[in-house]
């Protein structure tokens, strides 16, 4: 398990979460990713900065979206989102809490990003985590998908789907040859 840079203190008054492979672990099984990605309001984006430049933060790169890439004193990157989403006041007004304590974007609100990100890693993590999720997660999650982006609610059901056929048939950890 990687030991991520606790940005609470630092950004502790203002609007983020995390978003990402690290979000993910709030809704399955943790999975293996290099950094660590937040989402902002945009309104807060020019404090972020001045936050984590004061905090030894370094710049990197701008992102392929609106946001950055900073270098956290220890070396850990941090992937900063400018989250311009229709729906992020009420994303980031009650994000839920990882099993570290950390601030969460909601799972609808994740399964947005990741619908919109669309790259393989997205597409097993949207399998996963709508597999495992409850029906009332499920209910939450076409609810703001059938808001913000009704043209994928008809992927959205077949994702569904996978996800809970994969669930039947979990992949077996005593498949190894015995030596």
């Amino acid at each position: 398990m990687n030991v991520w840079p606790d940005l609470r203190p630092v950004l502790h008054d203002l609007r983020w979460a995390i978003v990402g492979g690290v979000a993910t672990r709030a809704y399955m099984p943790e999975r293996m990713t290099k950094d660590l990605d937040i989402v902002i309001h945009p309104d807060d984006a020019d404090e972020v900065w001045e936050r984590l430049k004061a905090a030894g933060y370094r710049f990197v790169t701008e992102l392929g979206v609106p946001g950055y890439l900073v270098r956290s004193p220890a070396g850990t990157d941090v992937d900063v989102v400018i989250g311009h989403y229709r729906w992020i006041n009420e994303a980031l007004a009650q994000p839920e809490r990882d099993p570290a304590d950390y601030p969460v974007i909601g799972l609808p609100y994740l399964i947005m990003m990741k619908i919109e990100a669309s790259r393989g890693v997205d597409i097993g993590d949207l399998t996963r985590m709508l597999g495992l999720a409850s029906d009332e997660q499920l209910d939450k999650v076409r609810q703001i998908v059938a808001r913000y982006a009704p043209d994928e609610k008809d992927d959205l059901e077949s994702t569904i789907f996978i996800g809970k056929r994969e669930m039947l048939f979990p992949p077996k950890l005593s498949d190894k040859k015995e030596e």
